[in-house]
């Protein structure tokens, strides 16, 4: 490597240790016994001995990799049954299944834009997005987090022909929900499309007989021609991989046009039908979504005493995510190691992981986490928060 590069790296190092936002993986091992509320295994499914040997029972008969992109040899019927039972729960006509959440959203953003597309964002949008705002070429404009009234001055005088707003169902951060029949009702009004991002919804969220269906399912945003879902399987499905739900002329012009769906090696058959087995246990098992939440309220309250004496409370959030934004970066990353060590594993989030530059502290529930646990987590972390300065 170059002398000028070695030294510009040397110099981000310094910068990143000197603000405390230096990252590095913590690596678990398959028998810790920590309190698991870092994690965004929400219905607890990454573990449910039906899901590993669905993913087992695929790796044996198709082998461990999908061998090629879904146009050459990487399709396998796990593909197709799990599109097609994927866009049922979610109430949408069709989906396509990428190898991750991320390339998922880059691919419709790109797929979707250019010159003649504005996009509208929320300014929390997440990574992926804006990874995909970038690569497209198209004009992004980002508006103030859940402002539809900015979001509508932004579309008022648009010169190109289509228009994206794009969000998040359930924000990753805050945890707080979008306004989505007001932002569809904008759509319909500027003729644009909705992309909304369902990665922290799909498993948790839902109304009446579609719990855990995710924001848009059994709602009339479901199948509406102005909306497209993004979706992941690695969070409340407990596997790997993601997908775009939208219409059948949608789907078909994915297939040849986004790039991180052409060009990519296909979802592993063992990730596909692991996704399967847990899209099922969500539809057959609608109490996970419920227990999700509640125990996500359980903890907001039990960590509210300690937050009241300091003036502040936890984002009381419409999923399984709960926000504790902290006083700087090192505190943030103080705490969660404190925890770490009294056994309970929580979530460190820093700039620029943050979209409003204020570092927290985030804490995920999950279906499967006892009275005990949670118990023994808050007065953990009640203890943590009284000792910060």
């Amino acid at each position: 490597m170059s002398d000028s590069m070695t030294q510009w790296l040397e110099r981000q190092a310094a910068v990143r240790d000197r603000r405390g936002l230096v990252r590095r993986p913590l690596p678990r091992a398959a028998d810790e016994r920590f309190i698991d509320l870092a994690s965004n295994d929400y219905l607890g499914l990454s573990a449910d001995p039906r899901v590993a040997e669905a993913a087992a029972a695929a790796a044996s008969l198709w082998g461990t990799g999908a061998t090629s992109s879904r146009l050459v040899a990487g399709t396998t019927r796990l593909h197709l049954d799990l599109e097609q039972e994927l866009a049922g729960l979610a109430g949408m006509e069709t989906a396509l299944v990428f190898s991750s959440g991320y390339l998922a959203n880059i691919g419709v953003i790109t797929a979707l834009g250019g010159p003649g597309t504005l996009i509208v964002a929320d300014e929390h949008c997440h990574a992926s997005m804006i990874d995909g705002f970038r690569l497209s070429r198209s004009r992004t404009e980002s508006f103030t987090h859940n402002s539809v009234e900015e979001a509508g001055r932004l579309l008022a005088d648009r010169p190109e022909p289509r228009a994206l707003i794009a969000v998040e169902s359930l924000y990753s951060v805050l945890g707080d929900e979008a306004p989505l029949a007001a932002l569809l009702a904008l759509a319909e009004q500027y003729d644009a499309v909705l992309l909304i991002d369902e990665a922290h919804s799909l498993g948790v969220t839902g109304t009446g007989n579609f719990q855990g269906s995710g924001s848009v399912a059994g709602t009339f945003l479901a199948g509406h021609p102005n909306v497209i879902v993004t979706a992941t399987l690695s969070k409340a499905l407990g596997s790997q991989g993601g997908a775009v739900l939208g219409s059948a002329l949608l789907r078909e012009h994915l297939i040849n046009r986004a790039r991180s769906f052409i060009f990519d090696t296909g979802l592993a058959p063992a990730s596909a039908a692991a996704a399967l087995a847990a899209v099922r246990i969500i539809r057959d098992e609608p109490w996970r979504a419920g227990s999700v939440r509640s125990n996500a309220a359980t903890l907001a309250a039990g960590l509210a005493p300690a937050l009241a004496a300091r003036g502040a409370a936890v984002d009381r959030a419409a999923g399984a995510v709960q926000s504790l934004a902290m006083p700087s970066a090192e505190s943030a990353l103080a705490a969660a190691g404190a925890a770490r060590t009294a056994g309970v594993r929580i979530g460190c989030f820093r700039p620029p992981s943050v979209p409003d530059g204020i570092s927290r502290l985030r804490l995920t529930a999950r279906a499967t986490l006892t009275p005990e646990e949670i118990e023994d987590s808050c007065a953990v972390l009640r203890g943590i928060l009284e000792e910060l300065p």
